[in-house]
């Protein structure tokens, strides 16, 4: 065991943990969790909360939880329970041992609530849901008590026994805690604890029909694993008295604290997982684990890293106040990352013929390309120059405006690794006049891209040999929305009224140099001048398909660069 670091960057969470440990609380035990909901796939908000949770318990030697909160049967899927894991373990993160349920304490819940009638602190309540939201009042004015809040201890036992037995339908009563309608805290007015739900659950099947509420499952089961830090976001915070009243009246021996935290909001991004279903089941994108998605298995598709992703979280830093944090930090951190990884590669997207007509037909070459200038250790490799090659058409300009260097006619340029060339003539289609074909001459003396007597050229260009080239499919990605926030559409309308119908773009018929030939999913490359590109899922039988995780555009280095300033 280690010491934990206190001189490392710290917020004001570590800062509560810190003078907890000093005054001996809890023991000296740091005990966190990650209570997700299985009830639809995490996003990078969760994964903000999971680096947090397990952060801190590394940080302090302490523990932390992976626990279901499957307490709605209605919404949660085995399918969700295991994304769930393979994300958190895909982050990085092992819960060991300690992997627990909600549904893994029903029996306690039930045991709890039935002190809590005994002791005149909850009761059956008839009110439907619409006349309990009529009683409950505002925020301005009390509510108004139940007419079922004076039954006798006796009578709530026997109607919350029966509840559990099945004997009423759905909605038709509620177990409730009795504490104070008049409370200037909407969530301490009598709030729900049990509903009656006849639902088949994914662990206990029809064991039961009755499941309790998340306020008041979530602090029991923080304190039956004896949490010390029950760590949630912001929107908890008008909770927390209802947290602590729940273990006070429990007289429970461990007491955990609720601690809140800015949640993560995110430029451009949908961060909500009732908009993730609309998303998926409204057939903007293709599934949970779509590139343009915020999920973390969209990001993982996409070609993001675990180590960018723990990367941006501890950029972006714990705070006590909301606020949208621009996307282009999370760009950079795998940018960052994927520079220092990725091997580069050629690879066309928009392919334009190239012929070199003073280079020998049956002649191939094999030109020396670096793998990844920033690591050394990652060599060099063969790539095969020839005749006919394949440049992007974006390189070639027939009448350049001012500031454009590439190709154009009677223009030198640089191929990369390889020779100088220079367009002598093109070849157009004779009904659009577009320009199909480039007929151009190379110099011998300029192999491996350098001019005897120092002649310069303003531009290098990237290519692919077209007798060697694999076919593939590239799959470009923008922003999901057009606006940097989902809430700020007109009156009237949602999110989806800002959706970008262009996020999406795809090419086929890309060329790639001959060493991707077989890249396997998952596998990241940065094709030269055009961004890193992943291989996607449905790569298979031959077939290439990659994914732009990010351009090479870097807007946050920019803004870095002029903050310093």
């Amino acid at each position: 065991m280690t010491t934990p670091d206190f001189n490392r960057p710290s917020d004001f969470i570590r800062d509560i943990i810190k003078e907890d440990l000093r005054t001996g609380k809890n023991n000296s035990r740091v005990h966190t969790r990650f209570p997700p909901e299985p009830n639809g796939h995490l996003h990078i908000g969760h994964a903000k909360s999971i680096c947090l949770n397990f952060g801190i318990a590394k940080d302090f030697n302490g523990l932390c939880n992976l626990r279901m909160d499957d307490t709605n049967p209605t919404k949660e899927e085995v399918e969700y329970v295991e994304s769930i894991q393979q994300d958190v373990r895909w982050l990085g993160f092992d819960w060991q041992d300690r992997m627990y349920y909600a549904s893994d304490y029903f029996e306690r819940f039930y045991e709890c609530a039935l002190d809590l009638i005994r002791k005149g602190k909850a009761y059956v309540c008839d009110l439907s849901a619409d006349k309990m939201r009529e009683y409950r009042g505002t925020l301005t004015a009390p509510g108004k008590e139940s007419p079922y809040r004076g039954r006798t201890v006796e009578e709530n036992l026997d109607l919350f026994e029966r509840m559990r037995a099945g004997e009423f339908p759905d909605g038709s009563r509620t177990l409730r805690a009795k504490i104070d309608m008049a409370s200037g805290n909407i969530n301490m007015r009598d709030p729900v604890m049990y509903r009656i739900l006849h639902a088949d659950h994914h662990r206990t099947g029809n064991k039961w029909c009755i499941y309790p509420m998340y306020d008041y499952a979530h602090c029991i089961s923080d304190s039956i694993e004896g949490i010390t830090h029950s760590i949630c976001t912001l929107e908890f915070e008008d909770h927390r008295p209802l947290y602590d009243w729940f273990l006070d009246e429990l007289k429970v021996e461990c007491h955990p604290r609720q601690i809140e935290f800015a949640r993560l909001n995110l430029s451009y991004t949908v961060m909500s997982k009732r908009k993730f279903i609309q998303l998926v089941e409204g057939g903007f994108v293709t599934g949970w684990d779509d590139p343009r998605m915020s999920t973390i298995s969209g990001l993982r598709r996409r070609g993001y890293t675990p180590e960018a992703i723990r990367n941006f979280a501890e950029r972006i830093g714990v705070a006590k106040r909301d606020s949208v944090v621009d996307i282009a930090l999370l760009e950079y951190c795998i940018r960052e990352d994927l520079n220092k990884t990725a091997p580069r590669v050629m690879a066309v997207l928009r392919p334009l013929k190239v012929v070199i007509i003073n280079y020998p037909e049956d002649k191939t070459e094999e030109m020396d390309a670096v793998n990844n200038p920033e690591d050394p250790g990652m060599g060099t490799r063969k790539v095969p120059f020839s005749r006919v090659l394949y440049i992007e058409k974006d390189d070639f300009r027939e009448d350049p405006p001012k500031q454009f260097f590439r190709l154009a006619p009677g223009r030198e340029v640089r191929l990369r690794y390889a020779y100088f060339i220079t367009c002598v003539h093109t070849v157009k289609d004779d009904k659009t006049g577009e320009v199909e074909e480039l007929h151009c001459t190379y110099d011998p003396a300029t192999r491996g891209g350098d001019a005897p007597g120092g002649r310069k050229v303003k531009a290098t260009i990237h290519w692919v040999s077209a007798d060697h080239a694999i076919d593939a499919e590239a799959r470009l990605y923008d922003y999901l929305l057009t606006q940097p926030d989902p809430d700020d559409v007109e009156e009237g309308k949602d999110f989806r009224s800002i959706m970008n119908l262009n996020s999406l773009e795809i090419l086929s018929g890309c060329k790639l140099e001959r060493s991707l030939t077989g890249a396997k999913p998952g596998c990241k490359y940065q094709f030269e001048r055009m961004g890193y590109f992943c291989v996607d899922t449905d790569s298979s039988g031959g077939r290439l398909v990659f994914n732009r995780t990010v351009s090479l555009k870097d807007t946050w280095a920019k803004v870095e660069k002029t903050l310093k300033k």
